[in-house]
């Protein structure tokens, strides 16, 4: 059960119904009446209590709410001292208060369906109480105090848990109707209480040593006064019975006298109403009549406007047609020339990986001369390389057992919020020596397993590789000129344009074939690797430890002396330029052709890329931050370069090879990602070779056989990564 609930709100309906009930309570000649029933209540309102003091109401209907208490704060009992008939049935009332027996005019009392406990002992201080309802309720027995309603006629406490009835209910003689669970009872026997309510009285004034009078006797004196306290007990009944019916009879029939004349009078107030209701709903008609005019008025004039703003627009868009189309043309024609530019490149790229073969033969033969001289210095590199690869290791150790240690506590956490910090240090000391066993296990397997030094290696040299490296640069090149493909017949199929069809498929044709070639060079330069791998471990001494620890080393060192001279003399205003610029794999070109920054300052973008720097837009940003370098220095001659920093004398170009300039896109034009045509979601990642579009993202590519665009058969998926 929730500590804190919220209390419920009424609804609109029942907040209009509470606010009309109670205008009609204050009107003038309103009834006696107070029903407040049915406005999802969860206490009465002090209006309500405020109402009956005032206007002396002399019936409360308050049945079918959500009531937990009778009384809200602030209120008291005496604001209903004039209320005859109350009626609480079917809310949520625990108990009925204390002090209840204030209510000395209440003679009608229901608290059907609720879930009273108890009733309270001042509960015989309702001395004219006739009617008292407490059906369908939790009681398990009755107070004694029920003898001292003397006026009482009807009780019904059937639906209860009541096995016994107070013997003192014999004293009331003129209750008439008793409805109880007679199959539950106790005490009267159920044989008793099945006879019906007189055989009840008779039991219980035996009981008490009473006589038995019917109740008839005894209701004239109840009928006659209301609010004065009943006679009590005679053993010899009442004794002016007749002559008390007369009165009760010209009494009632004054009343009735008095209610036909009120009657007349609510008849005539009416009609007078109704006059004014025709009057008002005439006054409506012609108003509404006008207003309609009106709004039809406005609704004509709105409907010209729309339709001249429609014709409006569609004059744009048929201009913005015409010009999407001599766009959608322009951008063909670009792409066809960097297409030829691509394939010129491939060309150029194969005449190139012959020169860059023979050096790669040359790099081999020279590591196979070089010789280790320096034992000292092996040791030392080897306990550096250890340490690092030892630190990686347990790094990726504690973090993994830290996130489990995190994930334990937390699930913990929410299933023992009360665990002891005696468990909690256990726990800890258990993680703490777990760790420790696995980062002493993963020390001592990297320093004993070649197989894991064998991958390191592996791996860093199929990343320095550069031939590797400039056919991976080429698969993307490729993958993005086949997306820009893919994209433009879309865009061609949604605008219904067929020109220049055959062209395109053409270009993509080449470029799937240009792709299908790199790959295979690719996988056969990735052999060549695995090949040189077999002959060094071939070459390795069975006793030797830490073999391929030093192998690694060499891989990394392993640029000719003559380079790395030419890289350590160059300007460190210029390293420092790459590096910012993420183009420190162009250090070995800007060195080989001994370019400094007074001669990038007469160099163009076209002369960057015969030097080998394939990003257009890389070789403007060089040359941009190269002239605002020389700017800067020009203005501040008196600065001295810092102390070590070499600058080099300034050497004219060298005449590098004719190359062509490379196909890749330039920097201003950026390539858009285009949606996955099968789920319209996800974006498009996945190259289908022969056909070469793009146009399916990875989840959607995987139950497909034929390519979702041109319908033929797909021999092979290719993956692209976009990188930001």
């Amino acid at each position: 059960m929730p500590l804190f609930f919220r209390k419920r709100k009424p609804s609109e309906e029942a907040r209009k119904r509470l606010e009309y009930q109670m205008c009609l309570a204050k009107e003038a000649g309103a009834d006696d009446i107070l029903d407040i029933s049915k406005c999802e209540l969860s206490e009465i309102p002090f209006g309500a209590f405020a109402t009956c003091k005032v206007l002396q109401k002399k019936v409360l209907i308050v049945h079918t709410n959500h009531l937990t208490s009778l009384l809200p704060k602030s209120c008291s009992l005496l604001s209903l001292a004039t209320i005859k008939v109350l009626d609480l049935h079917a809310n949520q009332l625990a108990g009925l208060p204390e002090d209840v027996g204030q209510l000395t005019a209440l003679q009608v009392l229901n608290v059907e369906k609720n879930q009273l406990t108890h009733l309270p002992r001042s509960i015989g201080n309702l001395v004219q109480l006739q009617t008292l309802n407490v059906k369908d309720n939790r009681l398990k027995e009755l107070p004694d105090s029920l003898g001292e309603l003397r006026s009482l006629r009807t009780l019904d406490v059937s639906e209860n848990d009541v096995q016994r009835l107070p013997q003192m209910l014999a004293h009331v003689r003129t209750l008439e109707t008793l409805s109880l669970d007679a199959a539950s009872m106790v005490y009267p026997p159920q044989d008793v209480c099945g006879a019906g309510t007189a055989a009840v009285q008779q039991f219980l004034c035996r009981e008490s040593g009473l006589e038995y009078y019917p109740p008839s006797q005894y209701l004239l004196p109840v009928l006659e006064q209301d609010g004065a306290e009943p006679s009590r007990d005679s053993p010899d009944g009442p004794a002016d019975r007749w002559s008390r019916e007369e009165v009760e009879w010209q009494n009632r029939f004054s009343d009735y006298e008095k209610r036909k004349e009120q009657k007349t009078l609510e008849k005539l107030e009416f009609e007078r109403r109704l006059e004014l209701g025709q009057r008002e709903h005439a006054q409506l008609l012609q108003q509404h009549s006008s207003e309609k005019e009106e709004v039809l008025q406005t609704v004509r004039q709105e409907q010209s406007r729309l339709e001249q703003g429609l014709s409006e627009r569609q004059r744009h868009l048929d201009t913005e047609r015409q010009r999407l189309q001599e766009q959608l043309k322009q951008t063909e024609q670009d792409i066809s020339s960097r297409i030829q530019k691509l394939l010129q490149e491939n060309q150029r790229q194969k005449k190139s990986s012959e020169i860059l073969k023979t050096l790669e033969n040359e790099r081999i033969r020279m590591e196979r001369l070089m010789s280790i001289t320096q034992e000292e210095s092996e040791n030392l590199r080897r306990r550096e390389i250890a340490s690092a690869m030892q630190h990686m290791l347990t790094e990726s150790c504690r973090n993994r057992l830290i996130q489990m240690a995190y994930e334990s506590q937390r699930q913990n956490l929410v299933r023992q919020a009360c665990s002891s910090m005696a468990e909690m240090d256990e726990r800890f000391q258990q993680v703490l020596s777990w760790q420790q066993m696995d980062q002493n296990k993963a020390i001592s397997q990297i320093l004993q397993e070649s197989a894991m030094q064998k991958a390191a290696f592996e791996a860093l040299q199929v990343k320095k590789d550069l031939m590797h490296r400039q056919i991976r640069n080429q698969i993307k090149l490729i993958e993005t000129e086949l997306l820009q493909l893919t994209q433009l017949e879309l865009k061609r199929k949604s605008l219904d344009t067929e020109t220049l069809q055959e062209m395109v498929s053409e270009q993509r044709w080449a470029l799937s074939n240009l792709l299908q070639q790199l790959l295979k060079e690719k996988a056969q330069r990735e052999q060549e690797l695995r090949e040189l791998l077999t002959e060094l471990e071939a070459k390795s001494e069975a006793k030797q430890e830490n073999y391929w620890l030093i192998q690694y080393q060499r891989l990394l060192n392993q640029k000719p002396l003559s380079l790395r001279l030419q890289e350590e003399g160059m300007e460190r205003q210029l390293v420092a330029l790459l590096v910012e610029l993420s183009a420190e794999h162009y250090l070995p070109l800007f060195a080989h052709h001994r370019l400094s920054l007074d001669v990038l300052s007469r160099m163009r973008p076209g002369d960057l890329a015969k030097v080998g720097v394939s990003e257009a837009g890389l070789q403007h940003e060089i040359l941009r931050r190269v002239q605002e370098l020389l700017d800067v220095a020009r203005t501040q001659p008196e600065l001295k370069p810092p102390e070590g920093e070499a600058l080099g004398p300034p050497t004219a170009p060298p005449e590098p090879p004719e190359l062509v300039r490379p196909s890749a896109p330039p920097a201003e034009l950026e390539v858009q990602t285009s949606e996955c045509v099968v789920c319209l979601e996800r974006e498009a990642q996945v190259v289908f070779l022969n056909c070469g579009h793009v146009c399916c993202c990875q989840q959607c590519c995987q139950p497909l056989r034929t390519c979702p665009l041109c319908r033929q058969q797909i021999a092979q998926r290719l993956r692209i990564y976009h990188s930001s």
